[in-house]
């Protein structure tokens, strides 16, 4: 062999081993993992489960407890929803079949002051007063003056971004629900006219023992109530004409209970 065929056969080694070297190589095997019998313990990585949270971390018994507690407010607030939706809607089938019992949900705790599809702004200020016959604490007996609860509402209010629900309707619903069920000379015509009469008095027997009407040791024996209703005055634009002088409807005097004023009289 010659030096050139010497030479050919390095030249071609040399370019076997570069075409070797350029050709993509396999991945390594991986090697075998041996197969898990059920006994073997989980692998230490493996995560945690989350812990249970809410009902779901309650016991099946305390669960079934808290489902039927939530169907019953549910149904509550479904029946209740449904009383007020038939107690401001126009006449209907269900509600002249239905109607004593309806009213007996809602009143006096729920009534409501609107009617559905046909809206009663009112036209008229009513101011509740109410005076007191105090026994004193030497047994004497004195008649305080009027004293304007819807005033007193009316000043709370007046200026308070958020006023309570007391202050704006607790003595008007109090005296419409009075109106409602006693005639003009303040007898009663219906089933409900003794609880509106209990109801106004204790508000207002309330009222009256929280200002200090009684005096420091004076005791409210009976009170009277009246209210002051005057019109509207109406726009200047119209030619309507109404009265501006104001219309008293006056209450005859009614005893305190005992412990009425701290709301114990039933």
């Amino acid at each position: 062999m010659d030096a050139y065929d010497s030479g050919s056969d390095v030249s071609r080694e040399a370019e076997a081993e570069g075409a070797a070297a350029r050709e993509p190589q396999a991945p390594p095997a991986p090697e075998a993992v041996p197969d898990a019998s059920p006994d073997s313990p989980a692998p230490s990585d493996a995560p945690a489960p989350e812990p249970r949270t809410g009902v779901a971390a309650l016991s099946p018994r305390y669960q079934i407890g808290a489902a039927v507690a939530l169907a019953v407010v549910a149904v509550a607030v479904c029946v209740h929803l449904g009383m007020v939706f038939l107690h401001v809607a126009p006449s209907n089938t269900v509600t002249k079949t239905h109607g004593e019992a309806i009213d007996d949900w809602i009143y006096p705790e729920f009534e409501q002051n609107w009617k559905l599809f046909a809206p009663n702004p009112l036209q008229q200020n009513i101011a509740v007063q109410v005076r007191a016959q105090i026994r004193t604490a030497d047994g004497g007996s004195r008649t305080t003056g009027w004293y304007d609860l819807s005033a007193q509402d009316g000043r709370a209010i007046d200026g308070n971004l958020v006023p309570s629900h007391t202050q704006q309707n607790e003595l008007r619903r109090a005296w419409d629900f009075f109106t409602a069920s006693h005639d003009s000379d303040n007898r009663a015509v219906g089933e409900r006219g003794s609880l509106s009469e209990t109801y106004l008095r204790r508000i207002v027997v309330l009222r009256l023992e929280r200002g200090g009407a009684n005096g420091a040791d004076g005791v409210v024996e009976r009170v009277q109530i009246r209210s002051r209703t005057l019109n509207v005055r109406p726009p200047e634009w119209t030619t309507e004409k109404v009265s501006s002088q104001p219309v008293f409807r006056v209450l005859p005097w009614w005893s305190v209970l005992p412990g009425e004023a701290e709301g114990d009289a039933k």
